[in-house]
């Protein structure tokens, strides 16, 4: 291929890229316009890569076709990694990030596997703590913020430190957004950990399984009150370690405005996950006032 036609090429597997975040994850795709313009290539492409793994369960026809995508995105990273070309554009946009920013392998896949094991779950099985849940967010949400934190080319443990509390915290809470989703599907039961579960009375035992009954409202309210707070921690954990991280860390840290605002927003509704508002605007707050909150906090070099 000429060298006009690869660069067309490119161009266009970026734009796909940009439209993807833009089009599924919009409160994500506002945060890496605050990035400087040398970081937002990768970081689009990055969060592309999460768009597409996060959704293949969802959109796949058969459960056994979403996990075949995703088998298929564990194979591509490999690919990527051997400089091996791949008919995709966002693995294309990827492939061509891997080789300018030679960041970690191991990220990317232990996203993929993380995905991979949650989706060939039983319907039956549910995580058992918090804690599993944590682990879940950690390895498709906090790798992200790693490996973009990567192509700026910052090394610091302390941002490594809050991208992993920031991570945690917006894997939990868009585990929460979703439970009205999940609850509507069949697959997946929920996520909930059964010790939760329990405690809040939402349990039943059935013909010896254990299913999550949402028919209280109150009940849910109080264990997505109690994983809502688990997020909260590791806000204010990423929080008090400001003072600790490098300067050019923090636009790559911006995620957790919106993590806090689904949590204004969760808390707003009495942590009713079901309540109309929630899905409005972005995350519960008009485009506007979210814009302004990213914008301020950009500005003043928060996150």
């Amino acid at each position: 291929m000429s060298g006009s036609g690869a660069s067309t090429n490119l161009r266009t597997a970026f734009s796909h890229c940009v439209q993807q975040v833009r089009s599924y994850d919009y409160h994500h795709y506002l945060c890496l316009l605050e990035l400087p313009p040398n970081m937002r290539k990768a970081a689009f492409a990055l969060r592309a890569f999460n768009v597409e793994t996060s959704r293949a369960m969802d959109i796949a026809s058969d459960p056994r076709i979403g996990l075949m995508r995703l088998v298929w995105w564990q194979e591509a990273i490999d690919k990527i990694f051997a400089n091996k070309l791949i008919e995709h554009p966002t693995a294309r946009a990827l492939s061509a990030v891997v080789s300018e920013f030679k960041f970690s392998k191991a990220w990317l896949k232990r996203s993929v596997e993380a995905r991979i094991n949650d989706a060939s779950r039983e319907v039956t099985e549910m995580p058992e703590t918090i804690d599993e849940l944590e682990k879940y967010a950690e390895d498709t949400a906090s790798t992200i913020l790693y490996t973009t934190l990567q192509s700026g080319g910052i090394r610091s443990t302390a941002a490594d430190h809050v991208a992993s509390h920031i991570g945690k915290a917006s894997g939990l809470l868009l585990l929460l957004k979703s439970l009205p989703y999940h609850a509507s599907k069949s697959r997946h039961s929920l996520y909930i950990p059964r010790k939760v579960a329990a405690k809040h009375g939402l349990l039943v035992e059935m013909g010896g399984q254990s299913e999550v009954r949402l028919d209280s409202r109150e009940k849910l309210c109080d264990a997505v009150f109690e994983m809502a707070s688990v997020a909260n921690i590791h806000l204010q954990k990423a929080r008090e370690l400001a003072g600790t991280v490098p300067v050019e860390a923090i636009p790559v840290l911006l995620p957790a405005v919106p993590a806090q605002v689904m949590l204004d927003t969760l808390s707003q509704v009495q942590f009713d996950v079901f309540d109309p508002r929630i899905p409005r605007g972005v995350l519960g707050i008009s485009p506007f006032w979210y814009q302004l909150k990213l914008k301020w906090s950009s500005w003043r070099g928060r996150y």
